[in-house]
């Protein structure tokens, strides 16, 4: 084990978050080391379904110095070729990453932290956490009550349909996650049920433009924290039913229906061998359908006062959603195994438990924690609505970058 090394600051995860974390403090001249379990973007090489694809255009993959030069802007990357563009990030300004590199612990003395790893001891001013929001999937606890006979599994251990135990295939959450996943295992011909929470319904493209342009266009993904009036809501919501694919398809419970999933309401208990699902399924599409169309409206609006009609496509609205007659319940006996896409947390087993609440959720403010030198990026809405897109760490990781140096200066001023 190496003797302790002493940095200005140590940035955990090299992911885009710390790779953009790391340019910023390139540029601002400050020593740092980025330190990463595994390898460089390991969650895109061992954590994704082979068919994935991200949500976000190629144009939105823009790091702070970095951008997507390729010939496919409008097209969305596979999880390789993020993996592949990250490395290439890295290696574009030499960020200092230590890979196979586990944090154990940090703690907090006087001015200075102490991140203990497992290579030994490293002493920095300031420690930011890049490490994401999707360090480990939600599962409830009602998956205990599952006949044990049945497969389980998560968005980060399912790969294909070849590896899903024969049978039926409950798929729990429809948000992007479950809805790609159970409109995959129904286009290979198995038998899925879709049971549907609270969701985001979204077009792939509007007249002409892919949603995401819209919401850039408007301002909507730079909506900062402190300018909503329900923050831990916003940090909520899920994600939108969205798909990455060539010919920018649509992909919501109408198309999914429409290839054989069977959507029912929210799973809300296990008995007697059998799944329960709420009555509650029509009025959460309702809802669905009501926000998908006023964001609509609102995008409408912009053309209109912008002068863009006359050079984009007509108003248009998708369908209802086609709630039908559901299914209140399921026979167990029938089930192979469940998908559980019920959304993700972040971790942090190194960190002191009193930095986060009851939820387990990390009390920062933008970014920033209680603490004086500690800092965390790349979770949902966290200075902005696309804070945890590739294309939204890089903002937030130049105003953390700003505020560090702030209390590096302070931190000397005192020890002087």
């Amino acid at each position: 084990m190496d003797a302790a090394r002493t940095t200005d600051v140590v940035v955990i995860g090299g992911g885009q978050a710390g790779l953009a974390m790391s340019h910023s403090l390139t540029d601002r001249s400050i020593d740092h080391v980025v330190l990463e379990r595994a390898e460089v973007a390991n969650s895109w090489t061992t954590e994704r379904w082979d068919s994935l694809r991200t949500l976000t255009p190629n144009w939105m993959s823009r790091l702070p110095g970095f951008s997507y030069d390729g010939d496919d802007p409008n097209g969305y990357m596979t999880a390789g070729e993020v993996a592949a563009y990250l490395e290439s990030y890295r290696r574009s300004f030499g960020a200092p990453v230590r890979t196979g590199v586990e944090v154990q612990r940090i703690r907090t003395l006087d001015r200075s932290h102490v991140v203990e790893t497992s290579e030994g001891p490293w002493f920095a001013r300031s420690v930011v956490m890049a490490t994401g929001a999707c360090s480990q999937p939600r599962v409830p606890a009602i998956a205990a009550d599952l006949p044990g006979n049945i497969q389980q599994l998560t968005p980060t251990a399912y790969r294909n349909p070849a590896q899903v135990a024969p049978g039926a295939v409950l798929v729990v959450g429809a948000s992007a996650s479950g809805l790609q996943i159970a409109d995959e295992l129904s286009r290979s011909g198995r038998e899925v049920t879709l049971a549907v929470g609270d969701h985001v319904r979204l077009p792939r493209t509007y007249r002409g433009m892919d949603i995401h342009w819209w919401m850039q266009t408007t301002g909507l993904l730079d909506e900062r924290f402190d300018e909503v009036e329900d923050l831990a809501r916003a940090r909520r919501l899920p994600s939108l039913q969205l798909v990455g694919s060539p010919e920018q398809r649509d992909l919501d419970l109408n198309t999914a229906a429409a290839n054989g999933v069977n959507p029912v309401g929210r799973l809300a208990g296990i008995r007697a061998g059998r799944a329960q699902f709420s009555g509650s399924f029509a009025n959460m599409c309702t809802s669905a359908d009501l926000k998908q169309n006023r964001l609509l409206d609102e995008i409408d609006e912009y053309a209109a006062s912008h002068g863009l009609d006359a050079e984009i496509g007509p108003t248009w609205r998708p369908a209802p959603t086609s709630v039908g007659r559901p299914a209140l319940e399921l026979d167990l006996r029938s089930v192979g195994s469940v998908v559980w896409a019920t959304g993700f947390r972040p971790t942090y087993p190194w960190l002191d438990e009193s930095l986060v609440d009851g939820r387990g959720q990390l009390v920062h403010d933008g970014g920033v924690l209680a603490v004086p030198g500690l800092y965390v990026l790349g979770l949902p809405f966290m200075r902005r609505r696309k804070s945890s897109f590739i294309d939204g760490v890089g903002p937030d990781a130049e105003e953390l970058a700003a505020h560090l140096v702030g209390h590096l200066e302070r931190s000397v001023a005192g020890a002087a």
